[in-house]
């Protein structure tokens, strides 16, 4: 059953009110319709914040862009997971599988559930998969509100700079924690909301607090948080066993 609520509760009373509610996947919470949306925003909020626009297919030249390698240090992001060999990691939002191939090679006898909602992205990850003979990633059509993983079937999922731009983010969650393994991990990177230095549009930010509010919804234990980018948070959050 929904759980409607009306635009005039203050942001301090709608998390109060959202986080003693019984929670299920059936139910939306937590949303509201903005009268005004920002530029880069979608006009809706979730828990006090605004949801921002995804990043399209058409953006796939930027998602690979050399600068990529020092401002996020992906290798040191997917050696900092600590994975083992048979572990299988969705990388949700993954894009054109930057993150994808690189977690590949950690888990030669698991695999990577590549998750996108755009096929453009996932042709993308096919041509890359056939043209350096890669096995072991999957590339898995999501939909706005859905996953769309089996239940219990990963070890681990990541979310790079993707989790901002989900414009269902109770579903998408609800989704992969249902996926999720029990001591199953999450990372989640996002640029620095609080840092008003970080170059990015503030929508396309996160602050630690927020992101630890949203995730705490699910009883996900805030377990860590690695600060050795230059930009972003890699926060971990781990499932219950």
């Amino acid at each position: 059953m929904n759980r409607p609520f009306v635009a005039k509760l203050s942001t301090c009373s709608l998390a109060l009110l959202f986080l003693a509610l019984p929670l299920s996947a059936a139910e939306h919470p937590g949303y509201i319709d903005a009268p005004e949306r920002r530029t880069t925003g979608i006009g809706k909020f979730y828990m006090g914040r605004e949801i921002a626009f995804v990043m399209g297919h058409q953006a796939a030249d930027w998602l690979n862009r050399p600068e990529r390698i020092e401002e996020e240090r992906p290798d040191e992001v997917v050696a900092n997971m600590n994975l083992a060999a048979d572990e299988v990691v969705a990388d949700i939002g993954a894009g054109s599988g930057y993150f994808s191939f690189r977690i590949a090679k950690l888990v030669p006898a698991g695999k990577v559930m590549a998750v996108d909602i755009q096929p453009e992205m996932l042709a993308l990850i096919e041509h890359q998969k056939a043209i350096n003979k890669i096995s072991n990633v999957e590339g898995v059509l999501g939909q706005i509100d859905d996953p769309n993983l089996a239940p219990n079937s990963i070890t681990a999922a990541i979310m790079v700079d993707a989790y901002h731009e989900f414009s269902h983010p109770f579903e998408m969650i609800s989704g992969i924690y249902d996926a999720l393994r029990p001591g199953g991990r999450i990372f989640l990177l996002e640029y620095r909301g609080e840092d008003d230095s970080v170059p990015i549009r503030p929508l396309h930010k996160m602050t630690q607090e927020q992101v630890i509010k949203e995730m705490s919804v699910f009883g996900l234990e805030w377990t860590d948080t690695l600060d050795f980018l230059p930009w972003q948070h890699m926060m971990v959050f781990t499932k219950a066993q």
